[in-house]
């Protein structure tokens, strides 16, 4: 292994295209010049695509979670109740943002590994008919999981006059996503995921109908005011500091997506799902998730007869390729493969060729090649149906 070649796959941060890295280094600018405010006219109105809303995409300075906490305190009162779906680590953190604020937490706990079923969400709502505001999440990183989210917000404006809430913090840009045809009232995602930048910038769009809910919310906040980040918008220009270099990053990161096509991106995350859950069902490795949860970004394999830090060990040793391992109780049990933003089939390919090899290594029999040829034969069938 060359000292410094790392292959980074785990669910964010993920790798930045060197085209991006190279936006990033441009000179320093005044965040209040004309210069700043033209990157913003370009950014603005392509961001709104990835969304599928018309409005506004907000772009705040701060980390994936800035932007939930954002969502939290500018759309819930302390005493309000709220009902929080978890299906892993990060709706839990939906719970917590939520209880600093002193607010009333009812959780829909869904095992680990399985995605939100929309009768018990129903069922949730009609338990808890005060709840103001339904908080989950699209894409749930630590197991893999990609939730209804069109279904969930069907059901909770059926069933309620709550807002439903969304991270799609490791998913956003890599799976269709339609705010405003889905009625979403409060999308969120980060910039080091799907986005393909470094961690630093959160983004966050509202409906009509949550913008009525903020604008009455009297909770005090200073920093996360959205409406102070809406009125700045209107103007091309942020109410603090931006986060300079990486808006030239996200400017050359929606050049990227423009090229491409947001079809053809949602297509290759998709086909590399197909590839890697093929390539571990070759060699009878079970995967965390089932087909129709399984989200096109991350996957979650749970091996029976092997250790999966083992394994995440001598990847890293001898061919430093980073995958990441499970969170709480399935520490351990466990790894992740993340396949999103700056990768293509190709990568794929290499991560399970690379697997095999560490395999082997561990002592685990196995058929060397299977699963790249699994993964080869789904790639070759895409080809055929395109």
């Amino acid at each position: 292994m060359l000292a410094d070649q790392q292959l980074l796959r785990i669910p964010g941060p993920s790798p930045v295209p060197p085209s991006v890295t190279r936006a990033m280094g441009k000179p320093m600018i005044g965040h209040r010049a004309s210069e700043t405010k033209k990157l913003l006219q370009s950014i603005k109105p392509r961001l709104k695509p990835i969304f599928g809303t018309k409005q506004d995409v907000l772009v705040i300075a701060g980390s994936g979670t800035a932007g939930l906490e954002a969502a939290v305190v500018n759309t819930v009162k302390p005493g309000d109740e709220v009902l929080v779906v978890v299906t892993g680590a990060f709706g839990e953190r939906f719970s917590k943002i939520c209880r600093e604020y002193n607010i009333t937490v009812h959780q829909l706990n869904v095992a680990w590994g399985e995605a939100v079923n929309p009768a018990a969400l129903k069922q949730a709502l009609l338990e808890h008919p005060q709840v103001t505001v339904v908080f989950t999440t699209y894409c749930e990183t630590s197991t893999g999981v990609l939730n209804p989210i069109d279904l969930l917000a069907k059901v909770v404006h059926e069933q309620s006059d709550a807002l439903i809430v969304v991270d799609g913090v490791s998913c956003v840009a890599g799976v269709e996503t339609k705010m405003d045809e889905w009625d979403i009232d409060v999308l969120v995602t980060g910039s080091q995921k799907a986005f393909m930048l470094p961690g630093g910038l959160t983004f966050i769009a509202a409906s009509e109908r949550a913008w009525k809910v903020i604008e009455a919310n009297e909770q005090p906040s200073f920093y996360f005011n959205l409406q102070k980040y809406r009125n700045s918008m209107n103007e091309d220009s942020t109410p603090f500091t931006p986060a300079t270099s990486l808006l030239f990053g996200l400017d050359q990161v929606l050049n990227l997506f423009d090229e491409e096509g947001l079809d053809i991106v949602y297509a290759r995350h998709q086909l590399m799902m197909n590839m890697t859950r093929a390539a571990f069902r070759a060699h009878d490795i079970p995967l965390l998730t089932d087909d129709q949860s399984a989200s096109p970004t991350v996957t979650a394999v749970r091996p029976a007869d092997f250790s999966a830090e083992d394994l995440r060990k001598v990847i890293k040793e001898e061919f430093g390729l980073s995958i990441a391992g499970g969170q709480q109780h399935l520490k351990g049990e466990i790894f992740r493969i993340g396949h999103m933003g700056y990768c293509s089939p190709a990568d794929v390919l290499q991560i399970i060729g690379i697997i095999e090899l560490g395999l082997i290594k561990i002592g685990k029999k196995i058929d060397l090649g299977k699963g790249v040829k699994a993964a080869q034969e789904i790639y070759l069938q895409q080809e055929v149906l395109s």
